[in-house]
């Protein structure tokens, strides 16, 4: 039986994951259905009727991965690294019956290249489910605090 807790937990190991380049490890934690999301305006409700920064299935996160591990990725030499700082994460939906749970996570998100760093503000909802009794991540939704404003590409994932 899942607890609240271990919804809690979940979130920040799936940070961990992210933080130590431990992809593949954090590609597992997606449903066979699972998206990540990066709305491009604020309080955006639709992911297909407007242009989104990320909106990424489990086949085009594998991708992404594959072209950060890939030894012709110049804009990766040498690789960016990155830094989740959490708050404690609360959960907001928490429905067995349905096999239906949300969390929500405010952070700072810091990534890293030789000697550029950017500075993210951002909001996170986990849309989560349980496979086999495991938690699995049906949508990352990553709302940028300043998502309308002008900045670089994000190398990796909020």
């Amino acid at each position: 039986m899942i607890a609240p807790a271990d919804l809690i937990a979940f979130v920040y190991r799936e940070a961990r994951l992210l933080d130590e380049q431990r992809f593949e490890e954090w590609l597992a934690l997606f449903a066979p259905d699972g998206r990540y999301w990066m709305p491009l305006e604020y309080g955006q409700t639709d992911r297909r009727l407007t242009a989104s920064l990320m909106d990424e299935d489990l086949f085009l996160l594998r991708l992404r991965v594959e072209r950060l591990k890939g030894n012709r990725t110049y804009s990766q030499k040498p690789k960016s690294r990155c830094h989740h700082v959490l708050q404690q994460p609360q959960v907001d939906v928490f429905d067995p019956a349905a096999n239906r749970y949300v969390v929500w996570t405010a952070m700072h998100y810091v990534e890293s290249r030789l000697d550029h760093q950017d500075l993210y503000a951002v909001w996170a909802t986990h849309e989560l489910t349980t496979i086999d009794g495991a938690i699995r991540i049906q949508m990352k939704r990553v709302d940028l605090v300043n998502c309308d404003a002008a900045f670089g590409s994000i190398q990796l994932f909020p």
